[in-house]
């Protein structure tokens, strides 16, 4: 039996899913992402990798599992390919879509002194460990004007907590000659809302972190329902 080949087909008989996509493609040149739901973005990225299917149906399927187009992109692959009709294939262009995001916004913050674009910094920040499933934590090492020396994670922990050594995290500033950190790490519950484990972990670095000449300038904790800054909160 030969294949079915849809590019033989006449116009009149095209499965009714060409017309959606170019209609969703047109949209999309005439007004960009703005008002377009989670799963039609989803859709847009799915043309790509499964040309021959309607993908509505998963798209819609892949936002209820996760939650939101950013969850979805943030997803790991074998909870992706958990959804039948992704693939290793799909799942990696998935995810090659949420590292360029990433790379995009860490551009633009690092680029410039990183007190002068706060709110870059707070989006970069969500983009790379909002959605993760466990916690990580980050440090932002700057040097005497503020620049960004390196962007490191220091410890990957579990749903609800990670190991924090603040020794090591000074000694790594002192390899590095930086003079200032910002911390950060994620909730993986989504609220940002910091633990009294947090603060007395926050303390512990500045206490360690001032005899060194090295400034925390802010532990910032990220969620799926924003962000918390331990200097707005005056914690620090």
């Amino acid at each position: 039996m030969t294949g079915f080949d849809e590019a033989s087909l006449p116009a009149s008989q095209e499965p009714h899913w060409h017309g959606h996509r170019e209609r969703l493609k047109a949209r999309f040149r005439e007004s960009g992402a703005d008002g377009m739901p989670d799963y039609e973005l989803l859709e847009l990225l799915l043309f790509r990798s499964i040309p021959r299917r309607d993908v509505k149906g998963l798209a819609k399927t892949l936002v209820a599992r996760f939650g939101s187009f950013a969850e979805v992109l943030a997803a790991p692959v074998d909870r992706l390919t958990e959804v039948p009709g992704i693939g290793e294939a799909v799942a990696a262009d998935l995810k090659l879509v949420q590292a360029a995001a990433q790379r995009l916004v860490r551009g633009e913050v690092f680029k410039k002194p990183i007190l002068s674009s706060w709110s870059q910094v707070i989006d970069y920040c969500r983009t790379a460990m909002a959605f993760e499933a466990r916690e990580q934590f980050r440090i932002l090492f700057l040097d005497k004007k503020n620049g960004l020396i390196a962007d490191e994670v220091q410890q990957v922990g579990t749903v609800d907590h990670t190991p924090v050594y603040p020794r090591e995290i000074i000694k790594r500033a002192l390899e590095l000659s930086a003079t200032a950190v910002v911390l950060v790490h994620n909730h993986p519950s989504g609220d940002p809302t910091p633990s009294q484990a947090d603060i007395t972990m926050t303390r512990q670095i500045i206490d360690v972190a001032k005899p060194l000449g090295i400034l925390v300038h802010d532990h910032i904790i990220v969620g799926r329902d924003g962000h918390a800054s331990f200097r707005g909160l005056k914690l620090i």
